[in-house]
């Protein structure tokens, strides 16, 4: 997220421009001035405070790590940073940072939300039916994707809408869960999604309601794009995908 993916200026569709061409493709590698570690089969099997975090386009930023701090097998050389391996993900159990622990990928620094209360007005239709009308959101602003609208329940004409089993997982916002349609028989999956317990950065959506523009008619009032860069901004932000980002 941020530098290297959504629409971060080193991802595959940036929303801006460099003022000089920038080579492509390009990693940043930087000190990373914590503490991580990782645990596999209830043992510590990577501890170090020598980690540098690696952002390459279109990836989530990862750990590189010297191979003296790694007790695992399998660790890849990481070629942005000669002496450094990179553990995947999934090959261990638990990460932390310090005593926190992490889940889906290490959290990005230059990643920021800012849940700002609007008068922005969303409309959201199902199937014919309207689900939301009302201009009383909160405008959630996240770093390299496009903004969105979340309203209150009570700003919801919720007899239609049934829990979902899906799940997703946000590294800044934290689990989210999702909503069904059911409209004169005609059922859309996962039309909302709501943070009944986000991570405190993004308290202020705390079981508020955002939906799928891809699943339901979503008109939501929010500035367009600005064009002033001469063509470096590269179409639409609104399909960007928001509850899993990260």
């Amino acid at each position: 997220m941020s530098l290297t993916t959504g629409r971060g200026p080193h991802s595959a569709r940036p929303a801006g421009r460099f003022s000089s061409p920038v080579p492509s493709p390009v990693t940043y590698v930087e000190p990373f001035q914590r503490r991580v570690r990782a645990r596999a089969g209830g043992s510590v099997v990577v501890d170090s405070e020598r980690v540098l975090l690696v952002h390459v386009p279109g990836q989530p930023p990862a750990y590189a790590f010297p191979a003296a701090d790694v007790r695992l097998p399998g660790g890849e050389p990481e070629p942005a940073a000669p002496g450094h391996v990179r553990v995947p993900w999934d090959a261990v159990d638990e990460w932390y940072e310090e005593e926190e622990r992490m889940l889906g990928h290490p959290r990005n620094p230059y990643h920021r939300i800012d849940c700002l209360r609007s008068t922005r007005r969303l409309h959201v239709s199902v199937a014919g039916r309207v689900l939301v009308d009302t201009s009383d959101t909160v405008a959630l602003y996240e770093t390299a994707l496009a903004p969105r609208l979340y309203v209150h329940p009570d700003q919801v004409d919720r007899t239609i809408l049934r829990p979902s089993p899906t799940t997703t997982y946000c590294p800044y916002k934290g689990t989210a869960s999702y909503w069904t349609a059911v409209v004169d028989g005609v059922v859309v999956e996962d039309v909302a999604w709501s943070y009944e317990d986000p991570l405190p950065e993004s308290s202020q959506i705390a079981g508020l309601l955002g939906f799928d523009e891809g699943r339901a008619t979503v008109e939501a009032e929010l500035p367009a794009p600005s064009r002033a860069l001469d063509g470096g901004l590269s179409g639409d932000l609104s399909g960007d995908e928001e509850p899993s980002s990260g």
